[in-house]
């Protein structure tokens, strides 16, 4: 079986297309076949090694989908030849993994291989920032950075379908189009504008109720800016860098606001959340509300381009690498 490696933290070029011996699966424990799986920049964290691995050499990836080969001891309501998703644990990067069954759900018959590879862990991520930590509904205004990105794309419709009003910041002209047709009634190209500048403009000087901030380090601490008193920033991602340590008071200063960090597999903790959070995403995907955007397919072995890709923020939407 063939696999990606890492046996060193580093560059795209560390990503070694190997053959690797998988096993079979244990005691609550499914080997699945890859159709599909899904890029994510916390790949990135993995692979230079910001985000530490249990131990080296590792296989990336955290999402994908295909179909059920064998069940390990005790594992029940799966079967030889089912369809299923997942998100979790790394290994996805990979011909077949073997997956918890914990994280692993059915996959509806509505919703192809390439789309469930693409929309586990970005849609999930967008379910708990807008179902969990700030129950957007209508009336709120809500500001998304990198919003033609692959957890902004969905963000934005998402949001848009709650009856929100949507801001999103993006990093180029071409994306401008691309975020507007994709739920957010303002767009602004923080390259020529000053965002805080143009949201408090846009809100007529009332700010946002929430502000979800995948980019980091660039977009801290202007987004405070961007918020109402009381108003919630919430970080889910460091793409620029990560967010330096800042003085607790700041937030009282700028409005006495509430700032959070999470992690979506602490929102997973619990298997009734995984079945819950995953049946709300594919609701909303099932109902043509929520597009799942893949904008590129690629070899598993041109990881290494698709990486390089991500990291200068060439992609728009998702990248599926097919084994």
């Amino acid at each position: 079986m063939k696999a990606i490696r890492v046996h060193r933290h580093g560059g795209p070029d560390v990503l070694a297309y190997e053959d690797v011996d998988i096993g079979r699966p244990g005691p609550g424990e499914v080997l699945v076949r890859n159709r599909a799986v899904g890029l994510n920049f916390v790949d990135v964290y993995f692979r230079t090694g910001e985000y530490a691995p249990p131990s080296l050499p590792f296989t990336p990836g955290n999402e994908g989908a295909g179909e059920v080969v064998s069940v390990g001891e005790g594992v029940e309501g799966f079967a030889p030849g089912d369809r299923v998703a997942y998100v979790g644990t790394l290994g996805a990067y990979a011909e077949q993994r073997i997956v918890p069954v914990h994280f692993l759900v059915h996959l509806p018959d509505a919703i192809d291989f390439e789309t469930g590879a693409a929309m586990m862990l970005k849609g999930l991520t967008a379910q708990y920032l807008l179902r969990r930590t700030f129950r957007v509904g209508a009336g709120h205004t809500i500001l998304v950075h990198a919003a033609a990105g692959g957890v902004g794309l969905i963000l934005t419709q998402w949001a848009r379908h709650l009856g929100a009003t949507v801001i999103g910041t993006v990093g180029s002209p071409g994306k401008v189009e691309l975020a507007r047709r994709n739920g957010c009634d303002h767009v602004i190209d923080y390259r020529k504008e000053d965002f805080a500048t143009r949201v408090r403009e846009i809100t007529n000087g009332e700010g946002c109720d929430v502000v979800y901030d995948g980019v980091g380090k660039a977009t801290f601490p202007a987004s405070l800016d961007c918020l109402k008193p009381l108003g919630y920033f919430v970080s889910f991602g460091s793409a620029s860098g990560a967010i330096e340590p800042f003085d607790i008071m700041l937030l009282m200063k700028k409005g006495s606001l509430f700032a959070t960090w999470q992690l979506l597999f602490t929102h997973l903790e619990k298997r009734e959340d995984v079945l819950a959070m995953s049946k709300d995403l594919f609701d909303v995907v099932s109902s043509g509300a929520v597009k799942i955007p893949v904008h590129a397919r690629m070899p598993l072995a041109d990881v290494a381009e698709a990486h390089r890709r991500l990291e200068a923020r060439e992609t728009t939407g998702a990248t599926v690498l097919l084994p």
